[in-house]
């Protein structure tokens, strides 16, 4: 893929500072892949202190990355140190409840309301207290501000969906200069970023509960998301790194079934669709945006509102379904025992196991694919961090 593309600057050229932006997009434990990568970038940047991305943006669990990073930014190195702590020693645990009563009040419920017996609308299949938890212990968000104070980080964002408004919200806290913005169900709003923040974006849709936020319940920020790269440009990032969480542009040859597909398939499908499908759309206006803008006489560029923007996109090399489907017995025995009946289970469902499999031994397999994908870039990821002709003048 060019690694090369442009947008239509929503940034006013006059404040247009070199800087670089971190894009992680969301997959639920599939997020273990972008710390592969992060520690990647670490190593190839030679263990830096001064944060390399001085704008993070993350949708779902890449929220959460994101926000460690923006937490940690007065060293980079220790940020991603950070992560690797965690993730790798992760356990579904760490995420959601897994006792057997819990898992069984969570099954009445959604029994009950299916069969009517209820009037009482399940909140959620599992209960995601114990991230909140993990995250208000190991992060610190006051800490944001001070960083943005001192210049070592320039604006952390995450995003949200409101369930009522149907609008994809991007929440970020910045420096001087970054100016909320608005476009068709898609708004930024300036805050300062807190837990709850956090849960909103990552709570995937009828699996972790929605939060409410001000006025709104918000969910997931994948889902409604059109344009996962355009935070990190309204907030003024001149190149951008993206992590996705699936692979992109593989030519598959079309398979003939006669087997109807289970639940767990049409859910894992659904999930990609959310996670997965409008980024690589994003890609690809990128891409000929790009290429509108190499039409444009450079005499006229600087007139005509838009500005070349470096993107570098890196996902996984592997199938990260085939990845889970060798780790589905290190899932606890209750949630086994949720998944069994909707085919998630067998390697044909694994993709709606892979977002749910926070295990420590998949966490481990992607985190080193990550890296093994990242580090066969190098010459690409040294390229992104080259000031252009112009940035050194």
């Amino acid at each position: 893929m060019d690694t090369a593309a442009a947008n239509v600057a929503p940034f006013p050229a006059s404040r247009i500072r070199p800087r670089a932006g971190l894009v992680l997009t969301g997959g639920g434990a599939r997020a273990a892949y972008q710390v592969g990568v992060v520690k990647a970038v670490r190593d190839i940047l030679g263990n830096p202190v001064k944060n390399p991305f001085p704008i993070v943006c993350g949708t779902s669990a890449g929220a959460i990355n994101a926000a460690t990073l923006a937490v940690f930014a007065d060293n980079f190195s220790r940020a991603v140190g950070s992560l690797l702590e965690v993730w790798e020693h992760m356990r579904c645990e760490h995420i959601y409840r897994t006792d057997a009563w819990n898992i069984l009040k969570s099954g009445a419920r959604w029994l009950g309301a299916m069969m009517l017996v209820s009037r009482n609308n399940p909140v959620s299949l599992l209960d995601n207290e114990p991230l909140a938890r993990m995250l208000e212990k190991n992060l610190d968000f006051q800490r944001i501000q001070t960083h943005i104070d001192s210049g070592a980080l320039y604006a952390v964002c995450v995003t949200a969906s409101g369930y009522t408004s149907g609008q994809s919200v991007s929440f970020f806290q910045g420096g001087s200069g970054v100016e909320g913005w608005e476009r068709n169900q898609r708004i930024g709003a300036g805050v300062s970023l807190k837990l709850e923040y956090l849960l909103a974006s990552a709570s995937l849709p009828f699996i972790f509960p929605a939060v409410k936020l001000n006025r709104e319940y918000f969910g997931d920020g994948s889902m409604r998301q059109i344009a996962p790269v355009s935070p990190a440009l309204h907030l003024g990032a001149d190149r951008v790194l993206i992590v996705g969480t699936g692979r992109q542009n593989v030519d598959q040859a079309r398979t003939r079934s006669s087997v109807y597909p289970s639940i767990a398939q049409i859910a894992g499908h659904a999930l990609n669709s959310i996670f997965l499908d409008s980024l690589a759309v994003d890609i690809e206006r990128l891409e000929r945006i790009n290429r509108t803008v190499r039409l444009v006489p450079p005499d006229r560029l600087t007139d005509s509102g838009l500005r070349m923007v470096k993107v570098l996109y890196i996902t996984p090399s592997q199938p990260l379904e085939r990845i889970a489907a060798r780790f589905l017995h290190d899932l606890p025995g209750t949630v086994r025992f949720i998944l069994r009946p909707t085919g998630a289970l067998s390697r044909a469902g694994s993709n709606l196991a892979s977002y749910l499999l926070f295990e420590e031994s998949f966490c481990r397999a992607l985190i080193d694919l990550g890296y093994e994908d990242t580090v066969s870039r190098e010459a690409e990821v040294r390229a992104l961090f080259e000031p252009e002709a112009k940035d050194a003048t």
